[in-house]
């Protein structure tokens, strides 16, 4: 069985990173993807980075950037304070690809 994702798509915030005790480093912003379809809609996908790729992702990333992610995806599963099972779906990224030009990065 092969569990494979690739999203291209503009990252949708900042990336958050989170340093560990351990030394490792953990970044995860939002992708979104336009779909191709008359009503033009848009999904967002959750992104989670580790080590060298978040750091590079925490570095060179910015809100509106052009970005490949390759990776698996995975289902994140909790109860709400509402008690309601709730579930999204996450990106476990593996490879971090910065596209585009410094004619694509977003404005300062």
């Amino acid at each position: 069985m092969i569990n494979s994702a690739v999203i291209v798509g503009r990252a949708g915030q900042d990336p958050e990173m989170k340093y560990f005790e351990s030394g490792k480093v953990k970044t995860t912003f939002s992708i979104a993807v336009d779909r191709r379809s008359k009503n033009k809609e848009t999904d967002w996908f959750r992104v989670e980075l580790w080590d060298r790729s978040a750091e590079i992702a925490g570095e060179y990333l910015k809100k509106g950037r052009l970005v490949a992610v390759e990776g698996r995806l995975d289902i994140n599963k909790w109860t709400d304070a509402n008690g309601e099972k709730r579930e999204m779906f996450l990106v476990k990224g593996t490879d971090l690809r910065l596209l585009g030009g410094k004619s694509d990065q977003p404005a300062e």
